[in-house]
């Protein structure tokens, strides 16, 4: 898949994700995709949170990984 589909593919799906972020007060942004790893940012309420990583693992990058077939992690920048 050519890298601007890609990066078109994991944008909509941090949007349907966004919402779920934003009802603890946190908020999602995308950074950037490079070689296969997508970098956001968590922001609001997900700064300093105790379970930022988890909802970055467990959360964003568990349903990145299974939507878009050529990511292979993600990245808090």
């Amino acid at each position: 898949m050519e890298e601007k589909q890609i990066e078109a593919q994991v944008k909509r799906t941090l949007e349907k994700i966004r919402p779920y972020i934003q009802r603890d007060g946190g908020d999602i942004r995308f950074v950037k995709y490079q070689d296969g790893i997508v970098y956001v940012e968590l922001q609001g309420a997900c700064v300093g949170c105790i379970a930022m990583d988890s909802t970055l693992t467990d959360g964003v990058e568990a349903i990145l990984l299974e939507e878009v077939p050529d990511i292979i992690g993600v990245e808090h920048i």
